[in-house]
């Protein structure tokens, strides 16, 4: 629950009051800054997140109402600031993604999987093709491991969406990258006939 001081700031800054917004922002820094890392993995791009979302937090305090915490609030302006920026750079840690996005079940042989570069190429292609909603889920639970709680409370959504979403995009992520393997495989199954050929 925030504090009476929390809640007399809020109210004072939504006046006008810019003293009042300064002892927010003191408040919440250190929790926003460690987001922002958390999400950018790199510390001048979380600086430039932290800078955004608290002028976007001045810019639209008047639309606060209070519904949530101030600091719930400020974390959702902060994953919306640092995926534009993720999204601008395309800069994903994808070699990070959790082994359900990339297993294919066995059914490839291992001389016909991909190298981990290679991996790490469709796992970037497959993330870039996801419709936003479902990429920041995704980027958010596997590649930043943040829990589904605290990605529904950050993005203004219900766990059961978080789910949905992340189903969905993992769902999406396999299918491409399957997609991706099987248009190799000619490539691959050409180099196997040939190195059979000169076996003997």
């Amino acid at each position: 629950m925030p504090t009476p001081q929390i809640r007399a700031d809020v109210a004072a800054a939504r006046e006008g009051d810019d003293e009042a917004f300064e002892r927010l922002v003191e408040a919440t820094y250190s929790e926003i800054f460690t987001l922002a890392a958390r999400l950018t993995q790199n510390h001048d791009d979380a600086l430039d997140v932290v800078q955004e979302a608290y002028l976007r937090a001045y810019r639209g305090l008047i639309d606060f109402r209070g519904e949530a915490r101030f600091s719930t609030w400020m974390h959702r302006i902060t994953v919306n600031c640092a995926t534009t920026l993720l999204t601008r750079r395309g800069r994903y840690r994808c070699d990070q993604i959790q082994q359900d996005v990339i297993d294919l079940n066995g059914e490839y042989q291992p001389e016909r999987r991909l190298d981990a570069s290679e991996i790490s190429s469709e796992i970037r292609s497959a993330l870039d093709d996801l419709p936003t909603n479902l990429r920041v889920v995704v980027v958010l639970r596997d590649v930043f491991d943040l829990a589904q709680t605290e990605i529904a409370n950050q993005l203004g959504i219900s766990v059961t969406a978080v789910k949905v979403r992340l189903h969905r995009g993992r769902k999406r992520m396999r299918l491409s990258v399957q997609a991706s393997r099987e248009n190799r495989e000619p490539m691959v199954a050409t180099g196997t006939s040939y190195k059979a050929r000169h076996a003997v």
